[in-house]
C-alpha cells in the first residue's frame, strides 16, 4: 500500500511553466483520476511520478520517501499507456512475462505470476495467441497484465481506453473497477473523459492550465463544484451556465437576466451574494424538467417558467431539450418516451434547491 505525495511540484520546458506548484496526497489503495482538457498537465504529472520526466522544483514522495532522483525501474511503479506497445512477434504469455525474464525471475515464479494474472484478466485461453489475433479490449488487458505480473505497489494509467470504441470503453471501465477491487493497489489514472473519471474514481483531481482546480469524490464535484470551470467540466451534458445580475431590491433576492427573465433565489445561510453583483447562474439539465402539473415535484409555482424548444436530442431513456426561455438559452431534460417537437412551447419546473451561483469575476462559487 504505497502513498504518493506531490509537494509544490513545478515543471518547466525551457522558460514555459506547464505545471504550477501542485500539491496532492494520494492514499494507499486509492483510485485517483486526473482529469482535464488536453494540455492541462495531467500526463506530465503522471510521467513525473513515473520518473520519465524530471521535476523542475518540489518533491515527489512514494511510500513516504523522496524519489526525485530515483530511477523509474526502482520506484515500484508500472505504467500502462494509450498505445498498448505489445511485441507483435510474441504471444500473450511472452508479452506478459518479458519484464520478469529480463529481471531474471525464476521460471516457475514467472509461470505462477502469469497464470495468476491471466485468471484475474480472463486471458487464460489467449496465452498462446499473438497480438494481431486479439481484439482491442483483449490487447488492453494484455498490456495491463504485463504491468500486473511485476506486482508493483502503484499502477499509472495514461488514457488507456481512448483507442477503444464506445461500447468497449464502457466494458473496460467495469473491468478496471473490478481489477482495482481484486489487486488492491494504488491506481493513478489520467483521462480527458469526465464520464470515465466519474465512473472509476474514488477521488477526482480536476486540472486546468497546469493548476489543480478541485479535488473530491465524484458526487462531491458534481453537487458542489468550487468554480465555473469544474461546474462546466463535470457532468454530461455540462451544467447550464448563464450570466445574470443579483436583484435584491424587493427584499427577496432574484436572478435578473438580460432578456427580462427573473428567477427567485431560495434563502440560504452560507450564501455570499450581494445586490447588484454580476454572476453566473448554474443549473444542471436534470433540474430543468417538464412540469406536468401533478408530477410529484412539489416545487413552488414561482419556480416554473415557459420556454420554446429549439433543438431536440433524443437519447432513448431521456431527451435533452435546448430551450429559449425569454431569450435565455438553457438545456432541459425530458423523459425519453415523450415526443418533443421543435417550436413546441413547454412549461418547465426549475429545481432551485440545486441552484448554483458563481461570481462572474473570480468564477468562484458563492451560493
Amino acid at each position: 500500500m504505497s502513498t504518493v505525495t506531490l509537494r509544490n511540484v513545478v515543471k518547466r520546458f525551457g522558460k514555459v511553466e506547464v505545471v504550477h506548484g501542485v500539491n496532492l496526497e494520494i492514499e494507499g489503495n486509492e483510485f485517483v483520476v486526473l482529469v482535464g482538457p488536453s494540455g492541462c498537465g495531467k500526463s506530465t504529472i503522471l510521467r513525473m511520478i513515473a520518473g520519465l520526466e524530471k521535476i523542475t522544483e518540489g518533491e515527489i514522495l512514494i511510500g513516504g520517501k523522496v524519489v526525485n532522483d530515483v530511477a523509474p525501474k526502482d520506484r515500484e511503479i508500472a505504467m500502462v499507456f494509450q498505445n498498448y506497445a505489445l511485441y507483435p512477434h510474441m504471444n500473450v504469455f511472452d508479452n506478459m512475462s518479458f519484464g520478469l525474464k529480463i529481471s531474471k525471475t525464476p521460471k516457475n515464479e514467472i509461470e505462477r505470476r502469469v497464470q495468476e494474472t491471466a485468471e484475474i484478466l480472463e486471458l487464460e485461453d489467449l496465452l498462446h495467441r499473438k497480438p494481431f489475433e486479439l481484439s482491442g479490449g483483449q490487447r488492453q488487458r494484455v498490456a495491463m497484465g504485463r504491468a500486473m505480473v511485476r506486482k508493483p505497489s502503484i499502477f499509472l494509467f495514461d488514457e488507456p481506453l481512448s483507442n477503444l470504441d464506445a461500447k468497449l470503453r464502457t466494458q473496460m471501465r467495469t473491468e478496471m473497477k473490478l481489477l482495482h477491487q481484486k489487486v488492491q493497489s494504488t491506481i493513478i489514472y489520467v483521462t480527458h473523459d469526465q464520464v470515465e473519471a466519474m465512473t472509476l474514481a474514488d477521488r477526482i483531481v480536476v486540472m486546468n492550465d497546469g493548476y489543480i482546480e478541485q479535488v473530491g469524490g465524484p458526487i462531491e464535484l458534481f453537487e458542489k463544484p468550487s468554480n465555473i470551470f469544474v461546474a462546466g467540466f463535470i457532468g454530461s451534458p455540462p451544467m447550464n451556465l448563464t450570466p445574470a445580475r443579483i436583484d435584491s431590491t424587493g427584499g427577496n433576492s432574484q436572478l435578473h437576466f438580460p432578456g427580462g427573465l427573473r428567477i427567485p433565489i431560495p434563502e440560504r445561510s452560507d450564501s455570499s451574494i450581494k445586490d447588484g453583483m454580476d454572476v453566473i447562474m448554474g443549473l444542471r439539465t436534470e433540474d430543468l424538467t417538464i412540469d406536468n402539473g401533478n408530477n410529484g415535484n412539489n416545487l413552488p409555482e414561482e419556480w416554473k417558467v415557459q420556454g420554446i424548444v429549439e433543438v431536440v436530442e433524443p437519447l432513448g431513456g431521456e431527451t435533452n431539450m435546448h430551450m429559449d426561455i425569454q431569450g435565455v438559452k438553457l438545456t432541459a431534460r425530458s423523459e425519453g418516451r415523450r415526443i418533443i417537437h421543435v417550436g413546441e412551447e413547454i412549461r418547465l419546473a426549475l429545481n432551485l434547491n440545486h441552484l448554483h451561483i458563481f461570481d462572474a469575476q473570480s468564477t468562484a462559487s458563492i451560493y
